[in-house]
């Protein structure tokens, strides 16, 4: 049992170090930062998430990263991919999970109620945008494979191009292993490729233009 405890010590010791090593953003504390390392671990080492997959940040300013949505891994990968912070918008009742919910809390992600006031996590995207944060959603709104019927994406992301005047930063993902799961997404081994779209600007005059464009960069016929 001694030596057990020991092991266990050590391993965790060894897992903070690295986390801490490999750590690519600043969430502003240890703990995010360290898990922040450990994935980008998994994701390099698992899923096979090269360097050349990085997401083309402006280092300071506001910046709105959309991506299809084919998995629970997905979050995960734009993480990794990114060297800033991002702030996800995601559904209350993921927000809500009890063993989960400290963490959504405290890397600042959004929780939308989509069956009462969408419009309230709209705003409070808005006001992360206008003090320059980096905000990332899923445009389709759920899990949506590509051997489905397709799907429009919600015109939410361009109202916050509009109104913050931030750049979209449009993400193809393929590759994963575990594409259809959930909670098993993260520990089925990937070769995953990041398809990066040219940086989009909205203008209010052009929102279908902006909307098409991203349903093009984010669709099935970037697959690789």
């Amino acid at each position: 049992m001694l030596w057990f405890l020991i092991l266990f010590f050590v391993v965790f010791i060894g897992l903070i170090y690295i986390g801490h090593k490999a750590t690519g953003a600043d969430w502003g504390g240890k703990r995010l930062n360290c898990l922040d390392g450990l994935n980008r671990i998994l994701c390099r080492y698992v899923h096979g998430l090269e360097d050349k997959n990085k997401i083309p940040l402006p280092v300071t300013g506001p910046a709105i990263v959309v991506a299809n949505h084919i998995s629970g891994l997905d979050p995960f990968l734009l993480v990794a991919a990114c060297k800033r912070p991002l702030r996800f918008l995601i559904a209350r009742e993921e927000f809500e999970r009890p063993l989960l919910n400290w963490l959504f809390r405290a890397s600042g992600c959004i929780p939308v109620d989509r069956t009462g006031r969408p419009e309230k996590a709209l705003r409070e995207a808005l006001r992360a945008l206008q003090e320059g944060e980096v905000v990332a959603l899923f445009p389709h709104g759920r899990i949506l494979l590509d051997k489905e019927l397709p799907h429009k994406i919600k015109g939410g992301v361009a109202r916050l191009a509009i109104w913050s005047e931030a750049t979209i930063y449009p993400v193809r993902i393929d590759g994963v292993g575990g594409e259809g799961h959930v909670a098993l997404a993260p520990v089925i081994p990937s070769n995953v490729i990041l398809s990066i779209g040219a940086p989009l600007q909205c203008e209010a005059t052009e929102m279908k233009a902006c909307l098409a464009s991203i349903t093009v960069d984010i669709g099935p016929q970037h697959e690789t």
